[in-house]
């Protein structure tokens, strides 16, 4: 709304700030939240240039998820503006009803700029923490940072593991870790959610965004079979991939329990796969077969360098580090909290045929590139 369009009415005494809508996860994710806590309305912060698909999308989850149906606010705003970008008074009756923030808008993308990951990643989420700190009745900030803060750690990445002087692979990664820190020294009370690499539901395939994992689809679509599959780095990595119907379903659930208060989770496989296994497994769902041949990952660069080659694969340059990535993210805070909520992440094998069928049926119809 735009103070603007309350959904159908109605007023609840609770509220919480939700960033991120529409996106693919956002509108997933809100109405689960919803329903598990019956007596809250949510404010989502829409900037303007989204804001007729995020009224599609509300009056498309009111549709299927009746239980939101006036219980969605969506007001106009921008987390790179100073207050969020709302006017004074709306802003002053928001944080009296004000109890909980879920912040999950960023810009997802390996080659975003630096500049333009500090603003979004990092300035955005310090104004969050700033309008938060001044609402009175505020419980707790639900941050959705990402797993790949580990940067290029080698080893065991633990949920209570932060800063351990790693480096990064790329601005993604070192802008969501700066503003991960930033939730951290805040004292914003706050839970903190890094998934893995985010791919389709498991049960459908349906996914807002094919990278990632897609990129070795399109890769494989391009070569011949029988033919050759050039494997990056010495296979000792894994990739951590989870779909989206889990996070979705582990965030929420978390988020509506007191167990998880003041803890940081990785939504991860606790069983990754290494890249080796995973080009085996899409080579096999798209009834084609290769040998694979390791190359170092200075080669692949090399190779991957020029904009014509990524154009072509369909696949940026800085991909290629997360398919010779030894770092190994520890699941155990996030696999306790959840088995106690009868919750765990689908195997890979399992789903991954679901993946590879959508994306066969949709392929050129959904967008590649971050909503920014």
């Amino acid at each position: 709304m735009t103070k603007n369009d309350l959904a159908g009415g109605g007023e609840a005494s609770r509220s919480f700030l939700f960033t991120g809508f529409p996106g693919f996860i956002g509108a997933r994710l809100l109405p689960r939240i919803l329903e598990l806590k019956a007596d809250t309305r949510a404010v989502c912060l829409v900037q303007e240039k989204f804001m007729d698909a995020a009224r599609e999308a509300v009056e498309a989850i009111g549709s299927s998820h009746p239980h939101t149906r006036g219980r969605i606010e969506l007001i106009t705003g921008d987390i790179t503006a100073q207050g969020l970008g709302i006017p004074a008074k709306a802003a002053r009756e928001l944080r009296r009803s004000l109890a909980e923030a879920y912040h999950l808008a960023a810009v997802y993308d390996l080659a975003v700029r630096r500049d333009v990951g500090r603003r979004i990643n990092v300035e955005g989420t310090k104004n969050v923490l700033e309008f938060l700190d001044k609402a009175a009745r505020f419980e707790r900030l639900h941050y959705v940072s990402t797993a790949y803060v580990s940067g290029n750690t080698r080893g065991k990445f633990r949920e209570t593991d932060l800063d351990v002087g790693q480096g990064f692979k790329n601005h993604y990664e070192e802008t969501k870790f700066q503003a991960e820190v930033e939730v951290a020294r805040s004292g914003v009370p706050s839970t903190i959610y890094r998934p893995g690499i985010v791919v389709g539901d498991s049960r459908t395939g349906e996914t807002g965004k094919f990278d990632g994992p897609y990129f070795v689809l399109r890769v494989m679509e391009k070569l011949p079979s029988p033919g050759v599959f050039l494997r990056i780095g010495l296979g000792f990595g894994t990739v951590n991939i989870v779909p989206i119907d889990f996070v979705v379903e582990a965030l929420a659930s978390l988020s509506a329990s007191p167990i998880s208060a003041g803890k940081t989770y990785h939504l991860c496989d606790p069983e990754p796969h290494a890249p080796g296994e995973l080009a085996e497994m899409f080579a096999k769902a798209i009834d084609k077969k290769f040998v694979q041949v390791p190359v170092p990952l200075k080669v692949a660069r090399a190779f991957f360098s020029p904009k014509p080659v990524q154009r072509f694969f369909g696949m940026p340059g800085e991909a290629l580090d997360y398919f010779d990535d030894p770092v190994r993210h520890d699941t155990a805070q996030a696999s306790e909290d959840l088995g106690a909520l009868g919750i765990e992440c689908p195997r890979l094998a399992d789903y991954l045929p679901r993946l590879v069928e959508f994306y066969q049926a949709h392929r050129g119809k959904v967008r590649r590139e971050a909503m920014v």
